[in-house]
């Protein structure tokens, strides 16, 4: 129950099969779904890096959904706890840096 009340903002790194098969409009998707807030972006080197933040629970909920889609092979995910971005209100897809 207290998962369902603390909220939290993670730095996600995303490794495997994440770029040219959608991961980013996906992962808009289901933020938006669970009302995430944050961003994602694709790396030069093949990763996918996200910022996402809202109750932990839904953030446990989205990493589920996630791994569950059948086109996306993610093969590592690197999770660090953040600050968190009072001002943010909607999840955004970043372009290339």
């Amino acid at each position: 129950m207290e998962e369902d009340l603390k909220k939290a903002r993670w730095h996600i790194r995303f490794t495997g099969k994440v770029q040219h098969v959608g991961f980013r409009y996906t992962a808009y998707y289901r933020a938006k779904e669970l009302y995430l807030t944050g961003w994602v972006d694709n790396r030069k080197d093949g990763s996918v890096e996200m910022e996402i933040q809202g109750p932990v629970s839904r953030l446990r909920k989205f990493l589920m959904k996630l791994r569950a889609e059948p086109h996306l092979r993610i093969l590592g995910t690197e999770i660090t706890e953040i600050e968190m971005n009072p001002h943010e209100r909607k999840f955004s897809v970043r372009g290339y840096d």
